[in-house]
């Protein structure tokens, strides 16, 4: 082996050593993304003059506290799912004339609601409501 090689490789090295070590920094700089827990293909009732109209099918992602894993929350999807159903039987989440969505500020506060006496308060920090879609999409009253 050369020198010149021996340089090369040595400088070669170096600048990985550097690129990695500046990754590594501006990681740890950037803010922790919360773990989140997704809970899809979640069937509500939309109900309106006491009547059954549509079934509305949505997809949740719920933002864990501090402290709580995926792990220790997937166990408990179960009891998020009942709760988030009784809820919506009890007091629909619907959308005044529109029977192809659900109101979904009540619907988030709903599942924190559940959250406290489910799994702690706080466990729970946000919901995201990825997507709606309605069973039917015919025969619906039209919005204003």
């Amino acid at each position: 082996m050369n020198r010149r090689s021996l340089i090369a490789a040595g400088t070669a090295a170096l600048a990985g050593a550097a690129a990695t070590s500046a990754t590594a920094s501006s990681s740890s700089d950037a803010p922790a993304v919360s773990a989140a827990l997704s809970i899809a293909g979640l069937g509500l009732p939309v109900i309106e003059g006491g009547r059954l109209r549509n079934y509305v099918f949505v997809a949740l992602r719920l933002q864990l506290g501090r402290g709580k894993t995926v792990e220790q929350m997937r166990p408990k999807e179960a009891f998020f799912r009942d709760a988030l159903v009784k809820a919506a039987h009890r007091t629909p989440f619907t959308v005044a004339g529109d029977w192809t969505r659900l109101n979904e500020q009540a619907l988030s506060a709903a599942v924190v609601s559940a959250a406290n006496a489910i799994s702690g308060r706080g466990s729970i920090t946000g919901v995201e409501v990825v997507s709606q879609s309605p069973r039917r999409r015919t025969g619906m009253p039209t919005t204003r």
